[in-house]
């Protein structure tokens, strides 16, 4: 008996560890923000803005429409890789089979949308991967989403902007793989192992600018407010009765300055915050803490540098009246904090636009 309960208090340790050392998904990430090193909610608007913090769109002088925008991001360790697994379950596991205890990470986002001066319209879809096998190939930690969805967004300006409030609402159906312990000798189709629902979810946001030198600036994103459950419109792309998991609400803050240098010459500088009120329940300040810089050269060559969750970032861009591509490299947490563990990224995307 006393073994028997050695046996399950070991079990339960393990799987408490593999829970602990997953990453943070989140909804809405982009390669311009990755480079800074996450930070997102408090920088200069352009066509992510609908996406990151409605509140911001009140700063648009004119109109941005994202025709086309694919990105794709994967793991330093498997770039070579990436064009044949990309973000299917059953051909990642079979790569780490042969590459046990690196971790695998791999996404393909497309996000076209609409914006003028406090109004937005977007779509998105989104195909991301997170996993690892451990070292007798006996279990595969997977996190897998894959979301459809549109996003609306409005704002509201006061005092000459110097208040912005901002909402937007998204209906999202995805398809989800969540599971810290997945046999990868059992059927690894998502009709197997998947779950899928519709949720609706509400973001509001808040963005305090004083009108002095450099622009100093206070922004307030509550993600997901009241929390975000996917129980609507099951059946849409995959028939199962597994729902994907609630999401929790989380709120985020952000401190930036934008100096402009000289003419055709600025930057942005940005401090950020996630989970202040630690939804998660993981005490990991280094886990939500993003700090980055943008430097702009007349809108056409952008230079960023920035820290994810504690591990170097950086990135360009190069962007003509139509047409940009940019490219990043940021270190995400993929461990605990008494042993952190960093998964190096790459990510790219091209804008066609007007």
């Amino acid at each position: 008996m006393r073994l028997i309960s050695l046996n399950f208090i070991f079990t339960i340790s393990c799987l408490a560890q593999v829970a602990e050392s997953r990453e943070w998904t989140e909804f809405y990430n982009n390669s311009r923000s990755n480079a800074m090193g996450g930070a997102k909610i408090a920088i200069s608007s352009d066509d992510t803005t609908l996406f990151r913090n409605a509140a911001n769109l009140g700063s648009f002088r004119g109109a941005y429409a994202t025709l086309l925008d694919p990105e794709f991001e994967v793991s330093g360790h498997f770039y070579n890789q990436f064009a044949q697994t990309l973000t299917d379950v059953k051909k990642t596991s079979l790569l780490l089979s042969t590459n046990r205890d690196q971790y695998y990470h791999a996404k393909l986002q497309v996000t076209p949308s609409f914006s003028i001066r406090n109004f937005g319209f977007g779509l998105i879809y989104k195909d991301e991967i997170s996993a690892i096998m451990n070292t007798n190939g006996t279990a595969l930690d997977t996190i897998y989403q894959s979301d459809i969805g549109i996003v609306i967004g409005a704002n509201q300006s006061f005092w000459d902007g110097r208040m912005k409030l901002g909402g937007s609402v998204k209906a999202i159906n995805r398809i989800e793989v969540d599971n810290p312990t997945l046999d990868p000798t059992t059927a690894l189709d998502l009709k197997s192992i998947g779950s899928e629902g519709t949720g609706i979810g509400i973001d509001l946001s808040l963005m305090l600018q004083a009108p002095v030198v450099y622009f100093p600036t206070l922004a307030l994103v509550a993600h997901d407010v009241g929390d975000m459950q996917f129980n609507n419109a099951s059946g849409v792309r995959l028939s199962t009765l597994n729902r994907p998991k609630v999401v929790k609400q989380t709120i985020d803050a952000a401190l930036s300055i934008m100096p402009i240098h000289s003419r055709g010459f600025r930057s942005v500088f940005s401090v950020e915050y996630r989970d202040l009120q630690n939804a998660r329940q993981e005490d990991f300040a280094t886990k939500r803490t993003h700090v980055g810089v943008e430097f702009n050269w007349n809108d056409i060559f952008y230079l960023r540098l920035g820290a994810n969750q504690g591990y170097a970032s950086g990135g360009l861009e190069i962007a003509s009246e139509r047409v940009s591509w940019q490219l990043s490299t940021y270190g995400e947490e993929v461990g605990t904090k008494i042993a952190p563990k960093e998964d190096r990224r790459i990510s790219t995307k091209v804008m066609v636009r007007f």
